[in-house]
């Protein structure tokens, strides 16, 4: 009980030390989240691996929203996405050699690159085995800590070598799927007692489909899961230097660090609720409404309940429409965009058109409540992020909820990659090295038998 009692009373100190007042920040100009007094991030570093484009700078500093547009090494995914849906093939690896080099494959190695992909993403008996004894009940976590003691395993972990950076960085591109597969079903048959499925990766496979092959096995997936798979995965590689987690990792990679504590490092950032954690957010509001909206296509009654929670009366009463609204995207999201055109086609498949038209209709009519929301302190143009669909999409394959952030960490892996390369490349790199100022009042030191 003292020893209790003493947490309590060290915890509600906190009350008191960690006030800080907002008005503060405006005296000191401080960038409160790195953010500008428009919502804009402040410009902290220079990359060739991504571009997020959601408004135009014009003359006297105002804004324009503009469509959303995502380029990765200066080409718009729109395309790399629609090439390989035209193709009917997948487009992930492809992505994956862009991210990384800098320029598109030519047919011999795309191969080469998927081939090599592939027969490096077995994991090694020691790795499978500390999935299986370290469980866990959070298959982020398990990640995190399989990549931390894969640097038990290399030999070579602390050379930051360019060849070795590449090597290191395929390595774990390669064996995420994997990782998150198997920590899964670990997890699944501890926690939930189903039986264990430990399946081998097939070399013939594209990396969407070796992972539904190993959560779900050969009769657990259509070709179409495997596309729209593919397509999530595309659209999630990579967005900029800007996004926490890939910030996380070029904080980091600027201290020297191996790789596996850059990447875990990453993957910690990402776990968070308001980061890679958004589509569950999604997903229990969704489910939330699905229920209390009786008419799913009555305007009247959904724009009600909206109105609701956004007055902060209904859900988890944040005032937030989860899903809807970005830090950079204004008009639309373009991974929304062409995610939502995929969920489509998988609506039709699998039966769920009608849960589909109720999504799109929530979006319209969230929007429609946001832009006219009564008393807003700024009106800002807002659409529906790639959130809103990914969780849809992910439960109509079938994948369970606890892999919907490690999936998003399967695919963000490869941006990792390609700016922590780039961080410890260019010439003019130091230590990233923020400066925080102390506003607290002196104390003098009182001696121990005098307090």
């Amino acid at each position: 009980m003292k020893e209790k009692y003493l947490v309590y009373k060290l915890s509600e100190t906190i009350k008191n030390t960690s006030k800080i007042e907002s008005q503060l920040f405006e005296t000191f100009n401080v960038k409160r989240g790195l953010r500008n007094a428009d919502h804009t991030g402040v410009l902290v570093g220079l990359t060739k691996i991504g571009d997020v484009l959601g408004y135009e700078h014009l003359e006297g500093g105002s804004l324009k929203p503009i469509p959303g547009k995502l380029l990765y090494r200066g080409i718009d995914i729109e395309d790399l996405v629609h090439n390989a849906q035209k193709e009917q093939r997948t487009g992930f690896e492809e992505t994956i050699y862009l991210l990384l080099s800098g320029s598109l494959p030519d047919k011999e190695e795309l191969y080469d690159f998927s081939r090599l992909l592939c027969e490096s993403m077995a994991l090694e008996k020691q790795t499978k085995i500390a999935i299986m004894e370290l469980e866990g009940h959070d298959v982020m976590n398990i990640l995190a800590r399989t990549v931390l003691e894969m640097y038990t395993y290399d030999s070579k972990a602390d050379d930051t070598s360019r060849d070795n950076l590449m090597r290191q960085s395929i390595d774990l591109i390669a064996k995420f799927p994997a990782i998150i597969a198997y920590a899964y079903n670990m997890l699944s048959h501890s926690a939930k007692g189903k039986s264990l499925h430990i399946r081998h990766p097939n070399e013939d496979f594209s990396i969407a489909e070796n992972f539904l092959y190993m959560m779900k096995g050969s009769e657990g997936y259509t070709e179409l899961d495997v596309r729209v798979l593919d397509l999530a995965m595309i659209i999630h590689a990579e967005h900029g230097g800007g996004n926490n987690s890939t910030f996380t990792v070029r904080v980091t990679s600027s201290t020297g660090t191996d790789t596996y504590s850059s990447i875990a490092a990453g993957i910690g950032s990402l776990k968070g609720p308001l980061h890679g954690g958004a589509n569950l957010q999604v997903g229990k509001m969704l489910k939330h409404l699905a229920k209390e909206i009786k008419n799913w296509s009555d305007v009247n009654e959904i724009d009600a309940y909206l109105q609701r929670i956004l007055n902060k009366d209904v859900f988890d009463k944040k005032g937030l429409i989860y899903g809807i609204g970005h830090a950079v995207y204004t008009v639309s999201d373009p991974r929304a965009v062409l995610l939502k055109e995929m969920a489509y086609e998988l609506a039709k498949e699998k039966g769920r058109e009608k849960e589909y038209n109720f999504l799109n209709l929530l979006e319209e009519r969230a929007i429609h409540a946001i832009l006219n929301r009564k008393n807003a302190r700024t009106k800002k143009q807002v659409c529906a992020n790639v959130d809103f669909y990914s969780g849809f999409v992910y439960d109509m394959i079938g994948l369970p909820r606890e892999v919907y952030t490690p999936l998003f960490a399967m695919s963000r892996i490869v941006g990792w990659c390609a700016h922590r390369i780039e961080e410890l490349n260019f010439d003019d790199r130091r230590i990233i090295r923020p400066a925080y100022k102390n506003i607290g009042q002196f104390m003098p030191f009182i001696p121990l038998k005098d307090r």
